[in-house]
């Protein structure tokens, strides 16, 4: 689960990392009344979407010269202005896609003087299966691009979870930032104070970028922080932090129905039970030529509604030119699973091509239902029959 900055700024104060005065506005006047509270004279207004770029972002309903996500304003007026600019239009950037994302509220903080930027992450490291901390003396908004052609300016260093974070892994990063004497000082209990609340707050990221110096302190600008979605029962607070209107429509629909579903930008919409089947699925539809819209595992003890809300997910979206089930019953029914999409089929009416593939419990069951619904169902006999089937089906061959 991905949280706004201004959220991410708020639970990082908690364990005492440095961050400017800021205050979330989502009109106009409210950000004005923020910038009231700050010192000035010099304020940033922020948009605040689940993406990053924003400063080098554009908006689709302004023109070429009022562009950027994220402004700096020297006075009520120029606050205002910026708000007005900003609130209720789409942000494109590097990471949104051409859609963009429509800006619905702003963060306006205090603004500061900045001697040198820097980066620090902390994520979790899946090929080592610990937390990694991340820095480079090269922050700032161009980071891929240092990622991308220079990768040796990029610290990268492991945490051994019987340890944990040591002051030794903080000298590192000191050495690696160029920071001495009291800077290094506080960046040692920066990094002390990032790592425990990576811990207690059960993310999967803490990104800062920009880390700056400004004057004779370090001060986090700019925080984007994701959460390991399966631990957020025990994460209330940061739960309630969760902003629906950020999400794919399609993916809030699924957590209703307890489904694991991604959304990708193909034609042929996939049911399976099981992750790593479904991966495989999207892998060989691939390797068929076709492109899978998207990801949607319904588990190993679906029920025929929990199948049919699947099916009609896959069927909402207008790029779905047709469909691939692939389902190996174990705990799994294929008998259950043929009812759901006979009956998912019938409500929403379906004119795609439908191609199926079951084996395992209760197969014949399962396909006896599909035989009598009447259905124009494609049978396949195995995963790369129903493949190369569902890709011909969709290119009209």
């Amino acid at each position: 689960m991905n949280v706004h900055e201004h959220q991410a700024k708020e639970l990082l104060a908690r364990f005492g990392v440095p961050v400017p005065a800021g205050f979330v506005a989502f009109t106009p006047d409210e950000a004005v009344a923020a910038a009231d509270r700050l010192p000035g004279p010099l304020y940033v207004v922020k948009s605040q979407i689940h993406a990053g770029g924003r400063g080098k972002g554009r908006f689709l309903e302004l023109p070429e010269g009022a562009q950027g996500g994220v402004r700096l304003a020297r006075s009520r007026e120029e606050v205002r202005a910026h708000a007005e600019d900003m609130l209720g239009r789409t942000l494109v950037t590097a990471q949104t896609g051409p859609a963009g994302r429509r800006v619905r509220r702003l963060y306006v903080t205090q603004g500061v003087a900045i001697g040198q930027e820097f980066y620090l992450a902390f994520l979790v490291d899946r090929s080592s299966g610990r937390i990694a901390c991340v820095a480079s003396a090269a922050g700032g908004v161009d980071i891929e691009e240092v990622a991308r052609a220079t990768p040796e300016r990029i610290l990268t260093l492991t945490v051994d979870p019987a340890t944990g974070w040591r002051p030794h892994h903080g000298r590192r990063v000191a050495a690696a930032l160029g920071l001495g004497g009291d800077l290094r000082a506080q960046l040692l209990d920066l990094t002390d104070r990032l790592y425990r609340a990576f811990l207690a707050l059960d993310a999967s990221q803490i990104e800062v970028n920009p880390l700056a110096v400004s004057g004779d302190r370090l001060m986090v600008l700019d925080a984007k922080m994701n959460f390991d979605a399966n631990a957020l029962f025990r994460q209330p607070d940061v739960a309630a932090l969760r902003d629906p209107s950020e999400e794919e429509p399609a993916e809030v629909e699924a957590a209703r129905h307890d489904l694991a579903f991604i959304k990708l930008e193909g034609d042929i919409g996939c049911l399976v039970n099981g992750a790593g089947l479904a991966m495989a699925t999207m892998d060989i539809i691939k390797l068929a030529g076709g492109e899978p819209a998207n990801f949607l595992d319904v588990g190993g003890g679906a029920s025929r509604e929990k199948v049919t809300a699947a099916f009609r997910l896959i069927l909402a979206d207008p790029a779905v030119r047709g469909i691939l089930v692939n389902i190996f019953g174990g705990i799994m029914r294929c008998d259950i699973i043929a009812d759901g999409i006979v009956a998912a089929a019938r409500e929403v009416e379906l004119k795609v091509p439908l191609v199926v593939r079951l084996e395992g419990t209760n197969v014949e069951q399962g396909r006896a239902i599909l035989a009598r619904s009447g259905l124009p169902v494609i049978t396949a006999d195995d995963l790369g029959d129903a493949a190369r089937k569902v890709v011909a089906a969709v290119r009209g061959a």
